[in-house]
């Protein structure tokens, strides 16, 4: 439950007393005059503080407060920031300051009426939503930061009141001194992230369905401390456009060159595998060594959409069934019942021979995800290694969170367009329990990581 604060009030210093007590009565009774309480605030000189001042990695709180308001002066605070596509994303909160005329995000709740509500320090960053209905926040260019605007305006109305302060923070994606390092090694297309100097524990990022490379995952961990290779597989550069199947070879040809570089600490690495990536990473685990240590972020347990070969095996993607598919207004589909249950299923040869993998795994899944049952194959398969003898896993289920959950304060992404059926989809998720999973889960990944990856 989450616990409302009030902003406390400071009291007057004793060596003013009584006229500090006066001269504050007749504030209070000039600012109920809309004339007076215009020119008086107009006359303060409101300022945004930021800590960090300038700059802040995007995965690390932002401490936000505002200083120069009048007492209990009421003020909407809005946020915007535009992406690589020139979209923009709003949030808006309304507050009230304190009696000393400062507002400190840490210690006044949001009010209601706007994007959030509550004691939320960071609310103005994870309710941000696009104009553009069912667009996505993602970072393209990693060595670029995002420019965070904050307005503050007067007032409560559901148009701006008069602008009191405006300011500028950027959000960073590496800390100063970790190096990107574009990687074209025999097949392989992939960016690797290194930490200065020293060795570090390797981890590979895996992204899930709609092809290319995104590089924000595994930029943002290295800055944790790991050597991080995120890496594409299709519909980037020279890789095929089409995929008709795909060979895990490749990715075994991608451990190799993280184990042989001289800034990854052996003797095995991690992999990190959203959605299809997490599928992936698993069947990596099981048939591929020296994996140490795998995370799968709402990530199938059965190979899924494309078919997987190795050697000469071939692991068929898991069925099905669009019949099952709920459609709501604006033809927007549901495909959470769609995909076949590989449990069900005897001899299911698309589900994952987990039990063969060495490595320990952690998988994590929200309760509302509506692309796959997300939480049924986490436990499930914690199920199927328990009674294979199995205790190298560990699960975590967030009530509340989608499909999509991204490392801290990014927006939540609810509703999509799915890149295997190309049709806009329910992704799910709530906003407050989306971003509170967020910054419950990240220390946990890496955590996980420093913990196997570091201890061998």
């Amino acid at each position: 439950m989450l616990e409302l604060y009030r902003c406390p009030s400071l009291r007057a210093p004793r060596l003013l007393g009584m006229r500090f007590s006066l001269w504050k009565s007749c504030v209070f009774c000039a600012l109920r005059s809309p004339t007076l309480r215009k020119d008086i605030l107009s006359s303060m000189a409101a300022a945004i503080r930021f800590s960090p001042a300038a700059r802040s990695l995007f995965d690390e709180p932002l401490a936000i407060a505002v200083q120069g308001l009048g007492p209990r002066q009421q003020v909407t605070l809005r946020t915007s920031l535009r992406d690589e596509a020139g979209e923009l994303f709003e949030a808006h909160g309304r507050y009230q300051a304190a009696d000393d005329g400062e507002l400190d995000l840490a210690r006044c709740p949001a009010l209601p009426g706007g994007s959030f509500s509550g004691l939320e320090p960071m609310g103005l960053l994870w309710a941000l939503q696009p104009r553009k209905p069912f667009w996505r926040l993602v970072k393209k260019d990693v060595q670029t930061p995002f420019r965070l605007q904050l307005e503050v305006f007067e007032g409560h109305g559901d148009t701006p009141g008069q602008l009191l302060a405006q300011a500028e923070h950027e959000r960073v994606f590496l800390r100063d001194g970790v190096r990107r390092v574009p990687v074209r090694e025999g097949r392989i297309r992939a960016t690797l992230f290194l930490p200065p100097e020293d060795l570090f524990p390797g981890i590979i990022d895996i992204d899930g369905l709609g092809g290319g490379l995104r590089e924000y995952r595994a930029s943002l961990l290295a800055n944790h401390g790991f050597a991080t290779l995120a890496l594409a597989y299709y519909q980037y550069e020279d890789l095929r456009q089409d995929v008709t199947k795909l060979h895990l070879e490749y990715f075994e040809e991608a451990v190799n060159y993280m184990l042989q570089h001289p800034q990854v600490k052996g003797p095995g690495i991690g992999l990190l595998g959203f959605s299809k990536g997490g599928d992936l990473s698993l069947s990596m685990a099981s048939f591929l060594k020296n994996i140490t240590a795998v995370a799968t972020i709402n990530g199938p347990v059965a190979n899924t959409a494309i078919p997987l070969s190795y050697k000469d095996k071939i692991i068929p993607p898991l069925p099905t069934d669009q019949q099952r598919n709920k459609v709501y207004d604006d033809n927007i589909l549901d495909f959470s019942d769609a995909p076949s249950d590989p449990f069900q299923a005897p001899g299911n040869q698309s589900l994952i021979p987990l039990e063969k993998a060495e490595a320990h795994l952690l998988f994590i899944a929200g309760q509302d995800d509506h692309i796959i049952n997300s939480e049924y194959f986490a436990t499930e398969a914690c199920k199927h290694l328990q009674a294979q003898g199995k205790e190298n896993f560990q699960m975590l289920i967030y009530p509340g969170v989608g499909h999509c959950l991204d490392p801290p304060f990014f927006p939540l992404y609810r509703i999509g367009n799915h890149p295997l059926f190309q049709k806009r989809a329910v992704l799910g998720g709530e906003f407050m329990a989306n971003s509170k999973a967020q910054v419950h889960a990240w220390p946990q990944i890496q955590a996980f990581f420093h913990k196997y990856l570091n201890d061998k």
